[in-house]
């Protein structure tokens, strides 16, 4: 184990950070859902398969921005921060790429987009008026996550809680007024929730970039900043990003597949997932932060060359990941009553929805452990292809044919079928032991 205290104090105070700032941007999410569900169930419908699309843009951008990460902290161990603002320069210009591919779709074919999720035209109508606003935060969203990136490359994670704290506030005052009309404001359903998430995300660009300006200290970036350009770095930064936006990009529809199977199962176990799933994914915001977290410590401790070091934390950090681990198994299978008890349930989907949690408490022992490896310590460390083979042999060749299989061929229980789709969590433990304790994936990517 580190006996150097600085490095639980960084590892700690960022992993809280973003362990907030996850749940907090699903509280945005679950704050939408039930005024929306309150609303209009074609609403809710509609802009649900709107944030399908959301997703996958999403996914990319976390691509492009783990680029970010991977490279920039390793300059930023050897003390070199003028390569990370050119490197955060060709990242927003491919961010800026898909904005305008998504932004063109949304604009010229709306009805089209709706029409892959959904055939109902009532949601497909709902949709395609919350699209016709909600286009317009594609640039903000993207500028936001990539100016976000760029500091955490540098270690700044604090302004991201900020902006989702920001983000709370604003989005559910807006929806709550303009989705039901209170307060005198005219009644406009899946409209006012366009227009809340739009003006809290322009909300959360324009302090983000007054922060940059008065307290960012290190990279002083500038307009100026982003019209440079250098191949060199360029050619780097696409061989480092490539692999994670094709697993990126691929988890996005991989989701979306996953949802269209457990769409197909019985009415009883889509409530009992629904339920289940919207829990784990407060609890899954642990692994999820340790590996943002992991990714810097390895990078910037690369970049600095100490390789006993880096094989130091890799040690230790798995014995973290296992802690971190069982505390998150054990608190999701103790707050699993309590939580259940608020829905009205019928007493099988209850029974049901408490053995998914009950299954899902010991997925989120391996979870905890695989992710942070893969994504945090191997990924993190320089070697981002690995990541990619792996996660297109686990999901795309076992996991989503074998629940394929189980739900339609072999017509399976919803438990058995979940536990497929699941799988991957468990097995891929054993190649990222194998990897981190015995493979080769500390390289060095700066020059």
């Amino acid at each position: 184990m580190v006996k150097d205290r600085s490095f639980y104090k960084l590892f700690f105070s960022m992993l809280i950070v973003m362990v907030l700032q996850n749940v907090i941007t699903l509280s945005v999410n679950l704050a939408d859902n039930i005024m929306l569900g309150a609303y209009s169930e074609a609403s809710l419908s509609g802009v649900a398969a709107v944030n399908q699309i959301q997703f996958i843009y999403q996914q990319m951008l976390a691509a492009i921005g783990e680029g970010i990460v991977i490279l920039g902290s390793q300059y930023v161990g050897k003390r070199q921060y003028g390569p990370v603002k050119l490197v955060s320069s060709t990242a927003m210009r491919a961010g800026l790429i898909i904005c305008c591919v998504l932004f063109i779709a949304a604009s010229f074919c709306p009805r089209l987009l709706m029409q892959a999720f959904t055939n109902d035209e009532a949601i497909i109508a709902q949709g395609m008026e919350y699209m016709r606003i909600i286009r317009f935060t594609y640039i903000f969203f993207f500028i936001t996550q990539i100016l976000l990136a760029t500091l955490r490359a540098t270690g700044i994670v604090n302004i991201a809680l900020i902006l989702s704290v920001v983000a709370l506030c604003i989005n559910c005052s807006i929806n709550y007024t303009l989705i039901y009309g209170h307060f005198g404001a005219p009644r406009l359903g899946v409209t006012g929730a366009a227009i809340g998430t739009l003006v809290s995300r322009i909300a959360e660009l324009g302090i983000l970039l007054i922060f940059i300006m008065r307290k960012e200290k290190n990279l002083h970036l500038g307009f100026r900043d982003y019209l440079a350009v250098d191949r060199t770095l360029t050619r780097d930064y696409a061989r480092v990003t490539f692999p994670m936006f094709v697993v990126q990009g691929l988890w996005g529809f991989n989701n979306a597949i996953q949802n269209a199977i457990l769409g197909h199962m019985t009415a009883r176990a889509i409530a009992a997932n629904s339920a289940a799933t919207t829990l784990y994914s407060v609890v899954k915001s642990m692994p999820v932060a340790s590996a943002g977290t992991t990714a810097f410590i390895m990078g910037k401790t690369v970049g600095e060359g100490d390789v006993a070091k880096v094989k130091s934390y890799a040690r230790t950090l798995q014995i973290l990941f296992i802690m971190i681990g069982v505390t998150a198994g054990i608190v999701l299978f103790f707050i699993r009553i309590p939580v259940l008890s608020l829905y009205k349930l019928e007493p099988e989907t209850m029974k049901m929805a408490d053995t998914f949690l009950r299954i899902l408490s010991l997925i989120a022992v391996t979870m905890s452990y695989q992710m942070p490896c893969n994504n945090g310590i191997v990924r993190g460390g320089g070697d981002t292809a690995f990541t990619m083979k792996l996660d297109l042999v686990s999901i795309w060749c076992i996991v989503l044919p074998l629940s394929f299989i189980m739900a339609f061929v072999v017509k399976a229980s919803p438990v058995i079928v979940m536990c497929c789709l699941n799988a991957d969590q468990v097995f891929k433990c054993v190649p990222a032991f194998i990897k981190v304790n015995y493979g080769h994936w500390m390289k060095k990517l700066t020059r």
